[in-house]
């Protein structure tokens, strides 16, 4: 299958399927939202030395060091620029899972999550912008659209911003009401998010797996680069096994779900970028729960598997 037919390939969304997503996506983000307590920004001005390599890792180092595997792989222009488009997205709401099951820092990785959450509807179009913009072939694609990063802020925003605002109002105004809410809520949108996702692959079953196969070896690549990233940015800057497990699993596990909007809403649904963005969401999800159990087989040091053991109490 030569690349170039990848973009041909109009995958089946209607406007109200992607908006459907859309809604999907900000239920999520507000299911997490009623999760975040202060604390966990107040965390990172009290220790913040693990959260703060992780978001340079997450921002600043996984979307250049992606850029510059776009150079060495030389994939399909719209694959590249579906790759850096992953890159400038936040960290999963799987990541604080998969942290506790790699034995990891949880308290790091929520930290990561609701600063990265804030930070990436800002950061998600500045990246995209800079780095897409460096490459000929991808800029080409960014000319075309005419991709404005202040439209992109504004559907970023839209989708994380307003939820995660309403999320921190209703606990710190209603907090019976969100305690009484929080987990059938995030069990109802996670439901509600698996089943739209789910359909939307229904949907164009044919054309992905007619597809895949030109992605994957990128999405692989790209995926592990991200978990190492991660993990060794940590380990080079001095951090614990537990906190390093904690920014690797944060790195590696990208909010594909949002990149595959901004796809839509921007790109037309471009086959390459679609295509990439979509397997990398199934990918990510395979690649940290089998990076979570190669954690587990890893014994802590005494002191932290101590720490470790006290924070499930």
């Amino acid at each position: 299958m030569e690349p170039l037919a990848i973009d041909q390939v109009r995958l089946n969304f209607n406007p109200q399927g992607l908006m459907a997503i859309n809604a999907a996506i900000g239920l999520m983000m507000l299911g997490v939202s009623l999760d975040l307590k202060l604390d966990d920004f107040k965390r990172i001005l009290v220790s913040p030395k693990a959260p703060c390599i992780g978001l340079m890792a997450q921002f600043i180092l996984l979307p250049a060091f992606t850029f510059l595997l776009t150079l060495i792989l030389k994939p399909h222009p719209s694959m590249a620029l579906g790759m850096i488009l992953v890159a400038a997205c936040p960290g999963g709401n799987l990541s604080n899972i998969m942290t506790y099951l790699a034995k990891g820092n949880c308290a790091v990785s929520i930290s990561m999550t609701a600063i990265s959450t804030v930070a990436a509807i800002v950061m998600t179009p500045l990246n995209l912008s800079i780095w897409g913009s460096l490459n000929p072939a991808t800029a080409d694609i960014l000319r075309r659209v005419s991709l404005s990063p202040v439209d992109v802020f504004i559907t970023v925003f839209v989708i994380l911003g307003i939820p995660l605002i309403i999320g921190q109002m209703l606990a710190r105004f209603f907090p019976n009401l969100a305690d009484r809410v929080r987990r059938p809520f995030k069990i109802f949108s996670l439901i509600f998010f698996i089943l739209i996702v789910g359909g939307a692959l229904a949907a164009n079953w044919n054309n992905f797996l007619s597809y895949v196969g030109i992605v994957m070896f990128a999405v692989f690549v790209h995926n592990a680069l991200a978990l190492n990233l991660g993990y060794w940015s940590g380990r080079l800057a001095g951090l614990d096994e537990r906190d390093a497990r904690a920014t690797c699993i944060e790195v590696g596990i990208q909010n594909s779900a949002l990149g595959l909007v901004l796809v839509f809403n921007f790109f037309d649904g471009l086959g390459g970028m679609a295509i990439l963005v979509a397997w990398w969401g199934v990918w990510h999800i395979i690649a940290g729960l089998a990076t979570a159990f190669i954690f587990t087989r890893r014994p802590l040091p005494d002191p932290e598997r101590a720490d470790h053991e006290a924070s499930r109490v």
